[in-house]
């Protein structure tokens, strides 16, 4: 007899069959608040980033959001990576360290099925009425949600080469400038895709990215806003809302972390043949 998935994994596994039509709805949505340059078309609406700004200090607030980039190199790279790459990965980069990039995918992907597995469990404890709780003015679940994406954003950063973002052990505004872009860059908005390549290719100085995430925030509010409606309609469902929850964290998050992936992927950080002057670790 076949061995049966646990329940977390078998949402996470049949979120794929919806991916394609997640990341279409992304696409749509991003496209339909950017200009043809990228650049995000929300100043005269009025909305700024305070949304995701009270969104993503709720996430940073959740223990464990910081991730240690030496120590979760050192366990993610110990499979495919003998102990000389390993060290060398950690000094500079995994490209440089003469890791294939289709063994760093295969560690990506796992990476994210266990996040959306994580995540889909929490979502569906909070989606039942009486279990909703608030971190602040923030839903418990909301917070919770974009704990997983900030801890995989850094972990999927790691993998394919971003510096520390940890300065004296904390997530400081330039790392949580960067978090902003990789939250954005998951949701499709063009501006921080671009912004990620910047960086990347030291195009611009990690400082000056901090205008250019604020706008990046205000994209990411709004679909926050509209979203969290929708969720909350849900929880208003005994039981069903937690399926419902549940369903609508897998199939949203899996096409966001693939996108990052892919974005990442294709910076200079993730390329051997790329010579980053000035990369520090």
């Amino acid at each position: 007899m076949a061995e049966e998935r646990p329940g977390n994994e078998s949402v996470a596994l049949e979120a794929e069959d919806k991916a394609h039509l997640a990341e279409e709805r992304l696409e749509y949505e991003a496209s339909a608040l950017e200009d043809e340059n990228g650049t995000l078309e929300l100043v005269e609406s009025g909305h700024d980033d305070r949304v995701w700004q009270r969104v993503l200090h709720a996430a940073l607030a959740v223990p464990g959001v910081k991730v240690n980039r030496e120590d979760f190199l050192r366990s993610a790279l110990k499979s495919i990576a003998d102990e000389e790459q390993i060290e060398k990965a950690i000094e500079t980069r995994p490209a440089l360290a003469g890791i294939d990039i289709v063994e760093i995918d295969g560690r990506a992907t796992v990476l994210i099925r266990k996040h959306v597995a994580r995540a889909s469990g929490i979502s569906f404890a909070t989606g039942i009425p009486g279990g909703f709780a608030l971190l602040g003015t923030i839903p418990a679940d909301l917070a919770q949600y974009f704990y997983h994406l900030t801890v995989m954003a850094q972990e999927l950063a790691y993998l394919y080469g971003w510096p520390d973002l940890l300065h004296e052990g904390e997530l400081d505004e330039i790392a949580q400038a960067d978090i902003t872009m990789f939250v954005g860059a998951m949701m499709g908005v063009g501006a921080a895709k671009q912004g990620l390549q910047q960086l990347s290719a030291r195009a611009v100085a990690h400082h000056a990215s901090s205008m250019l995430a604020r706008r990046v925030g205000r994209y990411i509010g709004v679909k926050i806003t509209k979203d969290t409606f929708t969720r909350g309609f849900a929880k208003a469902i005994p039981l069903l809302g937690g399926f419902i929850g549940a369903g609508m964290t897998a199939s949203t998050m899996l096409p966001m972390a693939r996108r990052l992936r892919q974005d990442l992927a294709q910076l200079d950080y993730a390329l051997a043949e790329s010579p980053i002057e000035g990369h520090e670790n």
